[in-house]
């Protein structure tokens, strides 16, 4: 267990201080690091990142050492907790990002938005506030944007106006697979700046789905072009047991996969290159399938769904459907739904899920197939976060520098916590809580606290 719950700040600020050169980011609801690598490959210093899962916690640690991992609901903590945390004093925080976690948000009453259920939003506010952010990103569900629930959105918008802050308002919801991601995800993103600083635009598209004619973009990374160098995982008995298995021959990689094994300077963009050995095939554990089931999966044509476990197979000429992140163990513990393997009568692995989404090679999950996929789903493409990155870099007026510092990843023992052990090791209470073993679900008493991948919500 570590001796208390943030690194020493003086160790801190001298691992990020030579560097502040770079604009300062800090991600709320973080994850395993999606945003934060995004925003690091833009040209970014990630220095703080907040995540109250203390697995993701861990791995967000091990991938990104130069950080400071705050393992708390945002409920507790404010810009002066988060600033003493990360090491740097009174330096200005140029964006802080994020997406609040959608799935408890309540619409009832006058105002949604003062809804206790909805306080984590309102909390991404304040700390945007409390921390005089020039810029700020928000991400969440397309959802937001339609219905009802737009009502919602609109007085979060009010919240930041209120705030002192500009919002470019018409929003977009953004296609990953605008950006470079072979994968059909839409998230919404709302952009804005603390008043009298400029509006970042929305990135342009760089890529088009396969098929669509409508435009003359290049066509989007395809599903073959993201795993045809990745090996079968199924040949290596090894994978049984663990999630990594020394490679001695890879096939020869060419554009989107080169760039996923930064076999070239374009795959770390303006993050800091990291110590790995690209020899080793990584979060690739095995599924145990039945017979049945792989007959089912050989009969399903690509591009298709599987009638009965509902799976999509992956076509190796289009993209992958939306990766999910399956549900915690406060909501059933169900396996995240990863598609089937275009090639092989199997489901994919979590690397091939992290090649689907844009993660590189070098960057690590958790080494469980649940809670690595789950790490995945719940995460932004790093390129989708890259481009809109980018834009605020460039509202800020500053041009990206390629860093010289080579990082060292963190322990491999953060990737091998399970929730008690992560818990145990930030020196935090498991926020995820027990099943009842007989009925597969929480206890409940009159009124309990309920963990929703990143924040508490009251649920009476």
């Amino acid at each position: 267990m570590r001796d208390n719950l943030f690194r020493s700040t003086n160790d801190h600020a001298l691992t990020i201080l030579p560097s502040m050169s770079r604009p300062i980011g800090i991600d709320l609801f973080a994850g395993a690091g999606g945003l934060s690598l995004g925003f690091e490959q833009a040209g970014f210093d990630v220095v703080a990142a907040v995540e109250i899962d203390p697995v993701h916690a861990a791995v967000h640690e091990f991938n990104f050492p130069q950080c400071q991992v705050i393992p708390r609901s945002v409920t507790e903590l404010n810009g002066s907790t988060i600033r003493a945390a990360a090491g740097i004093g009174d330096c200005p925080v140029d964006v802080v990002f994020g997406g609040a976690p959608c799935q408890g948000f309540s619409l009832i009453g006058q105002r949604a938005i003062d809804d206790p259920r909805n306080s984590l939003v309102k909390d991404f506010v304040r700390i945007v506030r409390e921390l005089d952010a020039r810029y700020f990103v928000f991400e969440n569900v397309k959802g937001l944007t339609v219905g009802k629930h737009r009502k919602f959105l609109l007085e979060l918008i009010d919240e930041f106006k209120e705030s002192g802050y500009d919002v470019v308002e018409n929003w977009k919801v953004l296609n990953a697979c605008s950006y470079g991601v072979p994968q059909d995800r839409q998230r919404l993103f709302l952009l804005g700046a603390k008043r009298g600083l400029p509006l970042p635009h929305y990135p342009s598209a760089i890529t088009r789905k396969p098929g669509n004619a409508s435009t003359n973009l290049p066509t989007a990374p395809t599903c073959a072009d993201a795993l045809d160098d990745l090996p079968d995982a199924e040949r290596f008995a090894r994978l049984g047991a663990s999630d990594e298995v020394r490679i001695t021959r890879w096939k020869k990689a060419e554009g989107y996969a080169a760039r996923m094994r930064c076999m070239n300077v374009e795959g770390w963009g303006f993050g800091y290159q990291r110590e790995w050995d690209p020899s080793i095939l990584t979060s690739s554990a095995r599924s145990s399938h039945t017979d049945i089931s792989r007959e089912r999966f050989a009969a399903t044509a690509p591009g298709e769904v599987e009638p009965v476990s509902r799976f999509f197979k992956l076509h190796p000429d289009g993209i992958s459907n939306t990766l999910r992140a399956g549900t915690d163990s406060a909501r059933g513990a169900f396996t995240s739904p990863r598609p089937i393997h275009y090639r092989w009568n199997r489901c994919v692995t979590v690397r091939e899920m992290a090649r689907l989404h844009g993660f590189p090679d070098w960057f690590r999950f958790n080494a469980t197939k649940w809670h690595g996929a789950r790490q995945i789903g719940n995460s932004v493409p790093p390129p989708l976060a890259r481009a809109v990155a980018s834009e605020v870099m460039r509202a800020l007026g500053e041009k990206p520098k390629r860093p010289k510092k080579t990082i060292r990843l963190g322990s491999e023992a953060l990737l091998r916590f399970g929730t008690t052990q992560a818990a145990n090791y930030w020196g935090i209470a498991n926020p995820i809580g027990r099943r009842d073993k007989k009925s597969g679900s929480k206890k409940r008493k009159q009124s309990e606290i309920r963990w929703e991948s990143g924040f508490f919500e009251l649920v009476h």
